[in-house]
């Protein structure tokens, strides 16, 4: 299934999406209003989160197939980090960026992931909202990344994520990384958490990216995330050694969709992230 939040006057719901279904899981169970709320009952019983949504189905209104197409944030994650350089095409990119190819080689062939912090919640963004570029930078791109779900250090669903970043800042200097990746609206997720069970193999999807300036498509691209150098399951082991994570956090692993050097983010502009079996994340782009 697919999970979905919308807020409406009397509270949030959380709408659980089966084919061309849609129930109010919220109807069936008060308490269950998030998508943590039931991977926390799925952690209890230690069973997945599709067997507790089966479970509130016959008590669960069933909506019309549109009450999924305004979602907002479909988890509110305490942090969000991600991984870097999983791609390799993401590895010439920051080599063509920085003039240092021997530190990216580096880290695509190493044992260790890069892993880094990427976002709070009060810098992260929802379907529908603007995604932001940094005032002081002149080169900023999209990264289209696949996003694992982690409650608790365990997989429980996936996500689609868009890591915002500053090329220019990023490629001044490496030490640079934290002012071009963590600023004010500099990350997306949504529109929904696909469980394990939706997405099949997380390392065999189509993912792409449209971007529209002024009613016309500036850039298109796409990839298979069959590209991934590290699996899911070995960057989320990486995350959590020696660190306490929060009970839910989102990974994101990585892009291999880059627009060409020339191209820069620019308010006023439209993004498109769709991943195979779990769905597509649309922002809008303004100046932070």
């Amino acid at each position: 299934m697919r999970y979905y939040r919308t807020e409406t006057a009397t509270g949030p719901l959380l709408l659980a999406r089966e084919g061309r279904k849609v129930y109010d899981l919220t109807t069936a169970r008060r308490s269950v209003e998030s998508f943590r709320d039931l991977a926390r009952v799925a952690a209890t019983l230690e069973v997945g989160v599709d067997e507790v949504a089966g479970r509130l189905l016959d008590d669960a209104a069933l909506l019309d197939d549109d009450a999924v197409s305004d979602p907002d944030r479909p988890v509110v994650a305490e942090e969000v980090w991600a991984a870097g350089v999983t791609y390799e095409v993401s590895s010439d990119a920051r080599e063509a960026e920085s003039g240092r190819p021997e530190i990216y080689q580096d880290v695509f062939t190493n044992e260790r992931p890069e892993i880094f912090f990427k976002a709070t919640p009060s810098r992260t963004v929802g379907p529908g909202e603007a995604v932001g570029v940094r005032g002081d930078s002149d080169w900023d791109v999209p990264e289209p990344e696949l996003g694992v779900v982690v409650y608790e250090g365990e997989i429980v669903g996936y996500t689609v994520g868009n890591d915002v970043s500053s090329r220019d800042i990023e490629g001044q200097n490496p030490l640079y990384l934290p002012q071009a990746k963590v600023y004010d609206r500099c990350c997306s997720v949504g529109p929904c958490v696909a469980s394990p069970e939706t997405v099949g193999d997380p390392r065999d999807l189509e993912l792409s990216m449209t971007i529209e300036r002024d009613g016309e498509t500036a850039f298109e691209g796409s990839t298979s995330t069959s590209n991934l150098a590290r699996s899911p399951e070995e960057l989320v082991s990486y995350l959590t050694r020696h660190n306490d994570l929060p009970e839910l956090t989102v990974l994101l692993t990585g892009t291999s969709v880059v627009p060409p050097e020339e191209f820069t983010l620019r308010e006023g502009d439209a993004v498109d992230i769709d991943i195979e079996n779990v769905g597509t994340l649309s922002n809008g782009v303004t100046q932070v």
